[in-house]
């Protein structure tokens, strides 16, 4: 991945590049057969990355994309300059299904049954000329897990999109997802979540002035109040000490 642009956040290289560049680099990846990894950093993720460590190294294996105002403040910080855009991947994954006319196979892994189903058929609203289909909800264990991999590498879809939350979709993806059960493995978090309907978007106006989030912790204060109002303040904490321990990594 050393040809694509990359800044460090919290010891994390995530993708520093516009949206029409974002699609086009993996819509190539998956056009020549690349099998690739991709998730996204928000500041929560970067939250759980530094309380976890094999969260935090599998990363390196991932393309990262930007998510958030969290990791535009710490692009600030630390590069002078915000991401180029915020490719959240509430947004990317349809956008790229789209940018993509020719037919792929996608499949969807994660949330419950019917949130899963649900998705699904949206999807395929959105995107008929695609073949999408349901692997499986994410609720299972090591007993069925080897059932869904063969499932997995019957269908190998082009897209696989993983939704079991993180750090468990990224350890899922990196420990059980091969070259020989999809071409690329997205992790996308709450996805299938906002595409079922069961969650709902922010109005434009508050995702235009990135307080998502917030509309976020309004609608489910009792299952997001640490994520936000505990998270956000750590996440500062944690990009002042890399901040710090950089500076003095040069000075000395």
């Amino acid at each position: 991945m050393n040809d694509v642009p990359q800044r460090d956040i919290l010891g994390i290289p995530v993708v520093a590049l516009q949206w029409q560049a974002a699609l086009e680099l993996v819509a190539a990846r998956i056009h020549t057969n690349h099998f690739t990894k991709i998730a996204w950093l928000n500041a929560h993720c970067a939250n759980v990355s530094q309380a976890d460590s094999d969260y935090r190294q599998i990363l390196n294996d991932f393309l990262i994309l930007p998510d958030g105002i969290g990791v535009d403040i710490a692009s600030r910080v630390l590069h002078g300059r915000s991401f180029p855009d915020n490719l959240n991947g509430t947004d990317f994954v349809p956008a790229l299904l789209r940018f993509i006319e020719e037919p792929l196979r996608v499949g969807l892994l994660g949330a419950k049954s019917e949130e899963v189903a649900r998705a699904c058929e949206n999807f395929k609203k959105q995107t008929p000329q695609h073949d999408i289909q349901v692997i499986s909800d994410g609720f299972f264990d090591g007993t069925n897990e080897q059932a869904i991999l063969e499932k997995l590498a019957q269908f190998r879809p082009h897209i696989l999109l993983v939704a079991m939350g993180v750090p468990r979709q990224e350890l899922f993806i990196a420990q059980a997802i091969t070259d020989a059960h999809c071409v690329a493995a997205f992790a996308v978090g709450a996805l299938f979540d906002f595409q079922a309907g069961t969650a709902k978007r922010a109005p434009s106006w508050m995702r235009q002035l990135r307080m998502e989030w917030l509309y976020r912790l309004i609608q489910e204060p009792q299952r997001l109040w640490r994520r936000y109002l505990v998270g956000n303040p750590l996440f500062l904490w944690h990009l002042l000490k890399y901040r710090l321990r950089l500076k003095g990594n040069n000075n000395g």
